[in-house]
């Protein structure tokens, strides 16, 4: 069985007004100090924000029971210094992040601009095992088409800057203004991958590979496929729903590659309309259905996709609970809903960052 790790990035607020608060050294001095930073807790490209990320797990149990801990430790750190952690993809209220003190990020804001400063967005990474590169460059063209299911599972992200959007994930269209960010092609082949990356590196537009953001790539540092489309879940389970249907997409695609069967020729200029669509709609309205790229009702494309990965599913032991996480998840709405809910009843973007602060860990 594919293990699977995740990656989350949270937001740093002050607990009173709810406004992004750069907290971030402070916070990782605390986990530090009290032992459960190590190897958990990172800085990211602003201070308003901390990243976690979770051990390798087989079982969807344990790497929920792992997310709702770290979420809980980063909670305990941050109000010992006077704030709070929320699972929120893009701040509701007005922001003007601080660029955290390092070489690279540094590097970034002079090469990048406006650009840099406007990425306080928090995302879901989730890394697949895969058992050589071939095959993760296998899973990675395979995949391609349902990547943009996950990002309306996932939107999380209505407000930005004090106001609404208009879409349910607004953190995929401030994501896509790096230009190195975005759907690729299909390689073929490990070779070609790092034959395309090594070109994108010798423009000198990026500095790293790890600036190379594709929708999903293989890791650097670990044997894994990463895939990066998701916002930060608001919930917990609905993490934990991610991962388990990325796993399955590894999983089924892995098995079409040895089956000998070709990955879908979409371009990723129709991939990307296909992303916007998402975080256009979330899970409401059409979005382009992975097979044939016309619209479909988001439910019907949905299942579409538990459909493809059903096999894959059962044999992971994930099957009744995705089934499970997205009744609930229907039924209580996305990170998107949520908050458009609270602001409709409250009028406060305030109040939707309180209400949020609490979802985060329930």
């Amino acid at each position: 069985m594919r293990t699977v790790g995740v990656e989350e990035e949270l937001l740093l607020v002050d607990p009173e007004t709810g406004e992004p608060r750069a907290r971030a050294a402070a916070v990782l001095a605390r986990a530090s100090r009290d032992g459960t930073g190590q190897d958990v807790f990172e800085k990211e490209l602003h201070d308003e924000q901390v990243e976690f990320a979770t051990r390798p797990q087989s079982r969807m149990t344990d790497l929920g029971s792992e997310i709702v801990r770290c979420r809980k430790d980063a909670a305990r750190h941050a109000e010992e210094v006077g704030g709070a952690v929320v699972a929120l993809a893009t701040s509701p209220l007005p922001v003007h992040p601080t660029i955290t003190m390092n070489s690279r990020y540094q590097w970034m804001a002079r090469e990048f601009g406006l650009d840099t400063q406007a990425q306080l967005v928090c995302g879901c990474h989730v890394h697949v095992s895969v058992g050589s590169e071939d095959e993760g460059v296998a899973v990675l063209d395979r995949i391609r088409p349902w990547l943009s299911v996950l990002t309306a599972l996932s939107a999380n992200s209505p407000f930005w800057q004090g106001r609404d959007s208009g879409y349910a994930s607004y953190r995929s269209q401030v994501w896509d203004m790096w230009p190195m960010a975005g759907p690729a092609e299909i390689f073929g082949t490990a070779e070609r991958y790092h034959r395309y990356v090594a070109g994108l590196m010798a423009t000198e537009v990026v500095r790293d590979e790890g600036m190379v953001y594709f929708e999903a790539r293989l890791a650097q540092r670990y044997p894994t496929v990463e895939i990066r489309v998701a916002d930060v879940s608001l919930h917990p389970d609905t993490a934990v729903l991610v991962a388990a249907l990325t796993r399955g997409l590894a999983d089924t695609a892995a098995r079409q590659w040895q089956a000998g069967r070709a990955p879908l020729g979409h371009t990723a200029a129709m991939l990307r309309l296909a992303r916007w669509r998402a975080a256009r709609s979330g899970m409401t309205g059409n979005l382009l259905d992975p097979v044939t790229m016309r619209p479909r009702p988001a439910d019907e494309v949905i299942r579409s996709l538990v459909d493809h990965v059903e096999e894959a599913l059962a044999d992971n032991g994930d099957l009744d609970l995705v089934r499970d996480f997205l009744a609930t998840l229907a039924g209580r709405g996305n990170g998107a809903r949520v908050q458009r809910e609270v602001m409709e009843r409250t009028g406060s973007l305030r109040e939707v960052v309180a209400a949020c602060v609490r979802h985060t860990q329930a």
